[in-house]
């Protein structure tokens, strides 16, 4: 529809949306006043919108604090607990169930052990401990936008497939067979893509323009691509698939059946899977002192490093980490930067890359805000 074909009806409809993603953004109660003098619209429009507003149980009076003291002047903040979105993270031994409110705040949380998914009934699993997560925390049904989940492989949408997910050793995973089974509406994404979401919104409306690569490091390894604020998605959609780009040819075996991937060398495997024990045991061990911890966290890093700097040589922007296995890289961060600027011809430190704000949940986080930025769009 043409600017000059729209209805007074939608040119108000898109007033009172801006309005309210106006105090969406501000976090902190706005006045009246704020809104007229900041967003260029008359006082009675304000007003006018503002009471539709909280009629619609979309936004609510505050208090705004001052300095000077005296009677605070009232404001209108955002109704957080008007809608929920429920961010399910798929993985090769485990299910994360995220429950978030309309502000994208955690309201609950809660990771269930599977240790073997099994191929014919991955939707039925998924269904039975969404449930019982929802009962547990006690979400009204009727309250919940949608059901998001991400999956550690491709997502065919034309197909309706996960047509690969290595670490979980399955092929062609029927998504409609998952979606039937789920009562609320559902959104499907890859786990690596959804976390690249997660720190775009994480972003001011003024940073959300910036370019940044992502790089989702779990089980699996991924990532994300954002230009100008966009995600570039590729022709076939799998951009970001950093996890199989070849470090070292002939290299170590990688679950997708290539040799050398990124993935092989890197994934949280190398200390989990093929130690026996978990990420916290590992770390705990390295701080420890343990000699095989040390020299296997020295590879990693150094394979990581090379990594990145291919990533920034190509994308020529800042590169994110995240993923778990980020939330413990903070102590070695001056390595990495150090290593990986070695690497460089132009950069003469690693300061483009930093720590995701997410590590534990970004992918949960991302796949609930379809949901959530579907809801203010359509305000």
């Amino acid at each position: 529809m043409g600017e000059g074909n729209v209805t007074i009806t939608e040119r108000r409809r898109q007033t009172r949306n801006k309005m309210y993603r106006y105090i969406y953004d501000s976090r902190t109660p706005v006045s009246k006043q704020q809104l007229a003098k900041d967003m260029g619209y008359s006082l009675p429009t304000v007003q006018q919108n503002i009471a539709e507003l909280l009629s619609a149980g979309l936004i609510r009076p505050g208090e705004i604090q001052k300095q000077t003291g005296g009677r605070p002047a009232v404001g209108y903040t955002v109704e957080e607990g008007i809608r929920y979105s429920i961010g399910i993270s798929v993985s090769s031994t485990n299910l994360r169930i995220l429950a978030t409110n309309i502000l994208q705040d955690e309201l609950a949380y809660k990771k269930v052990r599977i240790p073997v998914f099994e191929e014919n009934r991955v939707g039925r699993q998924i269904a039975d401990e969404l449930e019982i997560f929802l009962e547990e925390q006690k979400i009204p049904s009727e309250k919940i936008l949608g059901v998001g989940l991400t999956f550690p492989g491709v997502v065919d949408r034309e197909k309706d497939t996960i047509v690969l997910s290595p670490t979980m050793r399955m092929k062609n995973i029927s998504l409609s067979d998952v979606r039937e089974l789920i009562p609320y509406p559902v959104f499907i994404e890859n786990d690596s893509t959804s976390g690249g979401n997660a720190e775009w919104f994480g972003l001011s409306p003024e940073e959300r323009t910036e370019n940044f690569v992502y790089l989702f490091l779990e089980n699996g390894i991924g990532g994300a691509v954002f230009i100008n604020g966009h995600p570039y998605l590729g022709s076939e959609g799998r951009s970001g698939e950093f996890g199989h780009m070849c470090l070292q040819p002939e290299g170590r075996l990688c679950y997708c059946g290539e040799k050398g991937c990124l993935e092989a060398y890197c994934s949280a495997y190398r200390f989990t899977r093929d130690l026996g024990i978990s990420a916290e045991e590992f770390f705990a061990g390295l701080e420890e002192g343990n000699a095989a911890y040390k020299a296997l966290w020295e590879e990693i890093l150094d394979y990581l490093a090379i990594a990145v700097n291919n990533l920034r040589m190509a994308f020529d922007c800042n590169v994110i980490l995240g993923g778990f296995v980020s939330g413990y890289i903070e102590p070695y961060l001056p390595v990495l930067r150090e290593k990986a600027a070695a690497l460089s011809p132009f950069d003469t430190d690693g300061s483009y890359i930093r720590l995701g704000r997410y590590p534990i949940k970004a992918g949960m986080m991302g796949v609930a805000w379809h949901f959530t930025k579907q809801f203010i769009d359509e305000i």
